[in-house]
């Protein structure tokens, strides 16, 4: 029997992961246990004592557990850029949202809104503030429907039955889940996009195999896969 290799793993993250999840196991010869949610539930499971290999967060988190000891110093490497993204039901026509009175318009006309945790999901948070922003998030509060995660979030989106709904999270979310269209980014001023990294924990039981995991995400071996899945390529630090 194959050895198990844990991961913990943001959502936004996931569709990249099971996508490289065979040739990983095949090099590796491990099988993946992966445990996949919002950032805070990740960080959460860590600190309980979660049997973890490898961790994948967003850059601020993975930084701040190298600092804690939780994670390997140096093991650290940027997987990609994710815009927080609209989504829509593909039999739905795109709506407009490329700026702050259109997005306005755009939410207030949804039967339903869909979203994950505010508070342990950086787009759920990032969403939460943008509806107090357009001064919505009372009017909408009786027809936000939040998840424990983006990919929760966006599965019940595309389940929906009400003739008008709509959707926010990580872009890579909404582009691995059947169903449902990615309209665009939030706007200017309310774009935010989001570094994730992976690094090696410092319980992991082999570390040139949580490395060779954390190649495959983000090494020039799956840029397609990552453009494909709505990552953005890093753009260089000066």
């Amino acid at each position: 029997m194959a050895a198990e290799f844990h991961l913990l793993c943001a959502g936004a993250v996931k569709g990249l992961v099971l996508a490289v999840q065979p040739a990983f196991e095949s090099a590796a010869g491990v099988r993946l246990r992966a445990q996949f949610g919002a950032v805070g539930a990740m960080r959460d499971a860590l600190g309980a004592g979660a049997a973890c290999d490898a961790f994948v967060a967003t850059e601020a988190m993975i930084g701040s557990l190298v600092a804690s000891g939780a994670l390997r110093v140096g093991s650290s490497a940027a997987i990609g850029r994710v815009q927080t993204g609209i989504a829509v039901r593909a039999d739905q026509p795109l709506p407009a949202i490329d700026s702050a009175a259109t997005l306005k318009s755009t939410l207030l006309a949804a039967e339903a809104v869909y979203l994950p945790d505010a508070e342990r999901s950086t787009a759920g948070a990032h969403f939460v503030a943008v509806l107090d922003r357009l001064a919505i998030r009372a009017t909408l509060a009786p027809r936000l429907r939040i998840y424990p995660n983006g990919a929760a979030a966006m599965r019940e989106l595309a389940a929906a039955s009400e003739p008008t709904v709509i959707g926010c999270t990580q872009a890579t979310e909404i582009c691995y889940t059947p169903g449902l269209v990615l309209v665009g980014a939030l706007p200017p001023p309310f774009a935010l996009a989001t570094v994730y990294s992976g690094a090696v924990a410092t319980a992991a039981s082999d570390d040139s195999v949580a490395r060779h995991l954390i190649e495959l995400l983000a090494g020039a071996g799956s840029a397609a896969l990552r453009s494909a899945g709505g990552f953005d390529p890093i753009v260089e630090r000066r």
